[in-house]
């Protein structure tokens, strides 16, 4: 009985992995990461180095001359990269969620959503620096070229996204709206967009939250926002002003975060509440019992 015990035993272990496929996982992983250490000129004196050259700047770095940005208008600036961020956000959500409907496999045809999905990928693959670059020449320099860069770049991310969503929803109220006479936009209105409404809302307040930090690296290139006055204090190795800069982005970054991760979990723990109500609602119908 007890050699019959372990020769259970021994049956269900499961197996140890094959060393061989452990290496062919491996060695590529390994010579891929020698290969990029190798194309960044890393060498062990700059890996040595740098944390001395850091404390360095940090040190020049304090104490932050708030007072001197102030003057300069510095946060106007900070305000104006949040304002850009807002409009940005808010064109590609105005732009991206009725595409995003014609991109679903669920609601529409394959020869209107391939294009419309191929549009998302060459929107996303283009960096929003890049197409900064791009309007600067077309708008002038200023504030105008970043919410334009941020807006397009938002409608491929937020496209995806919402598209994804409705990919997810039931079918059951497009059907009842199809059986009742509707057409394929009451369809839109009625069975999907109260079902993905709540998630992509917290969607479009997530991407706010990108598109802040975005808009302050666009200023760099002249774009607007913030960008263009740490620059300017870097260029001239000022590091008092630029820290103050710095904390100043930071602490609006921080909070408008902090804001929105807030909102963001009210709306989606109201619609899943809502839901619960639904399914409690269902089930009181089917078994005739009310509270």
């Amino acid at each position: 009985m007890q050699n019959l015990s372990e020769t259970q035993a021994t049956v269900e272990r499961p197996l140890p992995p094959k060393t061989f496929h452990l290496w062919l996982i491996a060695v590529p992983l390994l010579v891929a990461i020698v290969w990029s250490v190798t194309g960044l000129n890393i060498t062990l004196s700059r890996l040595l180095d740098a944390p001395g050259d850091a404390w360095t700047i940090l040190r020049q770095m304090i104490p932050p001359a708030f007072g001197e940005v102030y003057e300069r208008g510095a946060v106007g600036k900070v305000f104006e990269s949040v304002y850009i961020a807002w409009i940005g956000t808010i064109i590609g959500a105005l732009i991206s969620l009725p595409l995003a409907f014609l991109a679903a496999h669920n609601v529409a045809p394959i020869w209107i959503r391939s294009p419309i999905r191929q549009l998302f990928n060459a929107i996303r693959a283009v960096p929003e620096l890049i197409l900064a670059v791009v309007l600067i020449p077309v708008t002038g320099l200023g504030a105008w070229a970043g919410t334009l860069a941020i807006g397009l770049h938002s409608i491929g991310t937020l496209g995806k996204w919402a598209c994804e969503s409705i990919e997810d929803i039931d079918d059951g109220p497009v059907e009842a709206t199809k059986a009742c006479g509707g057409k394929w936009v009451n369809g839109m209105r009625w069975g999907v967009l109260p079902q993905v409404m709540p998630i992509v809302s917290s969607y479009w307040l997530f991407r706010f939250e990108i598109n802040v930090r975005a808009s302050a690296v666009l200023g760099m290139i002249g774009a607007g926002g913030v960008g263009s006055e740490l620059v300017s204090q870097l260029s001239f190795r000022n590091f008092p002003a630029a820290s103050a800069v710095l904390l100043m982005t930071m602490a609006v970054v921080l909070t408008i975060d902090t804001i929105s991760a807030a909102v963001r979990r009210r709306i989606i723990k109201g619609a899943e509440i809502d839901e619960e109500s639904k399914n409690l609602e269902a089930i009181a119908d089917l078994t005739g019992i009310r509270a």
